[in-house]
């Protein structure tokens, strides 16, 4: 398993006034939890804090110590905000964070055929799903997408091993 890699948790997002406030996009589920992290926030590979982040309707507005007006907080928009996995609190041995599942191999139990690697995850609207890219060892050179429902289509995820199991048949 990955140790002590950085989590990108959000990223900072257009301005808001004129004093270097702007409105904070959170990747963590539920969204409220990133204010939990905001001493562990790094911002690139600079030494900048956030001075705080403060929750706004169904937003966040945050601010970074020392940047007190409007060009100098443009230049930051889009910028990812991380924090280091080591942060993240322990879960329990059924659960498994998104970032843990890329780069796993995936193999349908059907044939026991290997279809690829997850590169990535991604959410259509109606569940998250592993995208998943074609190896050099694949069954076939095809990307799939594969929603990731427990039982029916996720069957068991080895962590050691860096293995996913599905119920996914290659011609689907």
């Amino acid at each position: 398993m990955r140790k002590n890699s950085l989590i990108c948790i959000g990223t900072i997002g257009r301005p808001k006034g004129l004093k270097g406030e702007f409105f904070l996009n959170s990747f963590c589920n539920p969204a409220e939890n990133i204010i939990d992290y905001i001493e562990d926030i790094k911002i690139n590979d600079e030494e900048l804090k956030l001075q705080y982040i403060k929750k706004n309707n169904t937003k966040f507005l945050s601010k970074i110590m020392n940047i007190d007006d409007l060009d100098t907080i443009k230049s930051y928009t889009n910028t990812k905000l991380f924090i280091s996995s080591d942060n993240l609190p322990i879960l329990s041995s059924d659960e498994i964070y998104w970032h843990q599942l890329t780069g796993m191999n995936v193999f349908d139990i059907n044939q026991n055929e290997l279809l690829g690697k997850v590169s990535g995850l991604n959410n259509f609207g109606s569940t998250d799903c592993l995208i998943i890219h074609p190896t050099n060892d694949s069954i076939d050179d095809k990307e799939r997408i594969i929603p990731f429902i427990r039982e029916t289509f996720i069957k068991k995820i080895d962590q050691e091993k860096e293995i996913i199991e599905v119920n996914w048949q290659k011609d689907y």
